[in-house]
């Protein structure tokens, strides 16, 4: 009884942010992805390399909507997406045969990493798993798929997650570095 009772949860709803924190956050985040998205298109699309990934839109989120949160900061960011591109693409060209494997396999040693290496940034699983699923645009990368798109598209967002996240008084990122 007491293992169900635990799923009834035991804190209360986070109280809601100032609309200056909606605008900043939304800002950085149109900023952060759109910044990516125009050197993907105009320069990249057609090409066979990516700068975008669909995890970026997690991290955005977190760079840029709960900057204070260890999560977001720019170890994790950075550490979290390469480390886990690097594993996803290890367990695809491994495990190619057995996809399922593969992609359970890519998160779950993703995630073991990150906690390892105290880089924990959710969308990092994302970024592993995309590695598995992502189709032969990304297979065929093989390890580029860690410089570009992940560990390149992470940088540029970082630079728009530093430079925006600071111009408000009462905003400052990152909270650390290292």
């Amino acid at each position: 009884m007491r293992y169900f009772c635990k799923m009834k949860g035991s804190g209360q709803c986070p109280p809601r942010v100032s609309g200056s924190e909606i605008f900043w956050s939304w800002l950085g985040a149109f900023l952060g992805v759109a910044a990516v998205a125009l050197l993907h298109y105009p320069f990249l699309e057609g090409t066979g390399l990516l700068l975008i990934v669909g995890s970026f839109g997690a991290s955005a989120v977190l760079i840029y909507g709960a900057i204070s949160s260890p999560l977001a900061q720019p170890r994790n960011l950075l550490g979290g997406h390469v480390l886990s591109a690097l594993v996803g693409v290890a367990c695809y060209q491994l495990l190619e045969p057995h996809l399922w494997l593969a992609a359970a396999l890519a998160v779950a040693t993703a995630i073991a990493l990150m906690h390892f290496t105290r880089t924990l940034h959710p969308p990092g699983g994302a970024t592993a798993l995309i590695a598995v699923i992502g189709g032969p645009e990304i297979h065929d990368l093989g390890f580029w798929y860690v410089l570009l798109p992940v560990a390149t598209g992470a940088v540029i967002m970082l630079v728009v997650a530093l430079l925006i996240n600071n111009i408000p008084a009462n905003r400052q990122y990152p909270e650390f570095w290292f």
